[in-house]
């Protein structure tokens, strides 16, 4: 049993070690992530600010809604660039010299997981580090550190539901070519479905409810109620429903019937994340009895 776990601590050392050694890879597993930032700063900034950009806080407001963003779809690239390496290893028939090993399937395919989770936990931590540094420096924002153990609480859970979601996709493409067409799609169309390109209420109601079926749209949305609380407060004192149109607007909390509570969008992703798990364990029982016959 030691010698198994032995065996599962080095190939998830090797997994992050061979991503950060390809250092063109990571850059190109955050593009999703450094275009939306590019944009906000380009064009978007300037021409979101309504009647309340004269407050104290609204560049706060801004900036904290755009990090809240790019750390959802910064989990959502990371870990399915992570996962690379497991077409990579089942392209050249790596995997079946690692079925060899005490390992087995379940230790194998967990082994893939937890690597993109670490990977997709550390690449927000990453890009938090450098945005919040940035927007402090131009923008003179300030952060309040008592955020810090709540906002990697949902830092993890975002990697953890993103690593589940890739890892289901993942097994169904066979060569790494395949696999890289398809990252560079969903690193272009992460940042609209979260919200990062155009804000939710702008969009028709078509393209809302479509941003609604997108897991990552409810973790933006949890990592922007942490985040701008404190200025919201400050901009829309003693304005519910004014605060409640912008919270509409740019995403803050999804609307369905009616804007979901915080506690409701954690029930949310708590479905989607026990149902991935679900699916996640049932595909790899499958493939580890089709092994078994074999």
């Amino acid at each position: 049993q030691e010698e198994r776990y032995a065996n599962m601590l080095a190939l998830i050392k090797r997994n992050f070690l061979l991503y950060f050694r390809n250092h063109s890879g990571v850059i190109l597993s955050l593009f999703g992530a450094i275009i939306p930032f590019v944009l906000y700063l380009v064009f978007l900034k300037d021409n979101m600010k309504g009647s309340w950009s004269e407050s104290s806080h609204a560049k706060e407001l801004l900036d904290f809604w755009l990090i809240s963003g790019t750390l959802a779809v910064t989990a959502l690239t990371t870990t399915l660039a992570a996962f690379s390496q497991q077409t990579e290893d089942q392209e050249r028939k790596v995997t079946a010299d690692l079925f060899i090993t005490d390992l087995g399937q379940w230790g194998l395919q967990f082994s893939y997981l937890i690597s993109a989770f670490v990977i997709g936990f550390v690449m927000q931590v990453f890009m938090f580090a450098v945005m919040l540094t940035y927007f402090i420096l131009a923008d003179k924002i300030s952060f309040d550190s008592a955020l810090l153990p709540q906002l990697v609480c949902l830092m993890l859970l975002n990697s953890l539901l993103a690593s589940l979601l890739n890892a289901l996709v993942v097994p169904y493409f066979k060569s790494v070519n395949s696999l890289g067409q398809y990252s560079t799609v969903i690193g272009a169309a992460s940042g609209f479905l979260v919200g990062t390109y155009i804000p939710i209420g702008t969009l028709p109601s078509l393209a809302q409810n479509l941003m609604k079926l997108t897991p990552s749209t409810y973790m933006a949305s949890l990592f922007r109620q942490v985040l701008m609380k404190e200025s919201l407060t400050e901009v829309f004192a003693d304005q519910s429903q004014l605060q409640q149109d912008f919270e509409k607007l740019l995403g803050i909390r999804i609307e369905w019937q009616k804007l979901l509570t915080s506690q409701e969008t954690y029930y949310i992703v708590g479905v989607v994340l026990t149902a991935a798990a679900l699916f996640w364990l049932g595909q790899n029982w499958l493939l580890n009895r089709r092994m078994s016959f074999k």
